[in-house]
């Protein structure tokens, strides 16, 4: 089940540019109104919901923003005329690195014309919707603290989950376990029943397969693009399928 991961080394490295940087206040409170649109607006029935107040709450929001954040995601905020639309998009950056992008916005023109400009000032292109969505799979991931491995193969298989690895580098300890989309909620309950500490329950596109990069040029045009699409307030998630050599990431980042 445990195993070399490619997607979990994907985020790491990007971890190590942005050093954990925070979203923004308009992206966390989105996030709350996906939620809560998704599923019922009760965080103890939605634990999608329950991770993205968490995360607004460590972030700082006030409990007034996440509260109307929850209504207009129910549909019960009566003073906010703007319709919020789920939109995904999908591109190529540098050396043809798949992108894939999630936003949320209520005006789908502007928010097409700055990721258009994110593409082509970082040597991109923005591609049609299904040009690269089939290169990566949607799977939930449950984030817990260090725990002993035959601890962690055994929770995991009571819970269900694909696979696991445990992550122990100079950006994170604990480990990362995968299940199904529909499994996930089944998966972070067994987890917790376990006796595990969780920390984040999420979905996430993974890539089948990835592009190692090793030209500076590129890689510097990636990670470009992917601060500057992720410094957008419509966008809530971008996802890459290249791996980069911790040494090339260190020559980029000099």
């Amino acid at each position: 089940m445990a195993g070399h991961s490619k997607w979990a080394n994907i985020k790491r490295q990007k971890a190590r540019v942005d050093a954990k940087k925070g979203k923004t206040f308009t992206q966390l409170s989105r996030a709350i109104i996906v939620a809560a649109r998704n599923g019922v607006a009760d965080p103890d029935g939605n634990f999608q919901l329950r991770t993205a107040i968490d995360k607004a709450k460590a972030a700082g929001i006030p409990n007034d923003n996440i509260d109307r954040a929850i209504a207009k995601g129910a549909g019960t905020y009566q003073d906010d005329e703007a319709v919020l639309e789920e939109i995904r998009y999908e591109g190529y950056g540098a050396g043809g690195v798949a992108v894939l992008i999630e936003a949320l916005t209520d005006n789908r023109n502007r928010t097409a014309a700055d990721i258009r400009a994110a593409f082509s000032k970082n040597g991109g292109n923005l591609g049609e919707t299904g040009c690269v969505s089939w290169m990566f799979e949607q799977k939930g991931v449950v984030s817990v603290d260090p725990v002993a491995e035959d601890k962690l193969l055994e929770a995991s298989i009571a819970g269900d989950a694909d696979s696991y690895q445990a992550i122990d580098d100079e950006i994170d300890t604990g480990a990362e376990v995968l299940t199904e989309v529909a499994n996930l909620e089944h998966l972070n309950q067994t987890l917790l029943q376990q006796d595990l500490s969780v920390r984040d329950v999420e979905l996430r596109w993974i890539p089948n397969n990835t592009i190692e990069v090793s030209d500076p040029e590129h890689g510097r045009s990636l990670l470009k693009l992917i601060d500057t699409l992720e410094s957008l307030d419509d966008v809530q998630n971008v996802v890459t399928n290249f791996e980069m050599s911790e040494e090339l990431m260190d020559f980029i980042m000099v």
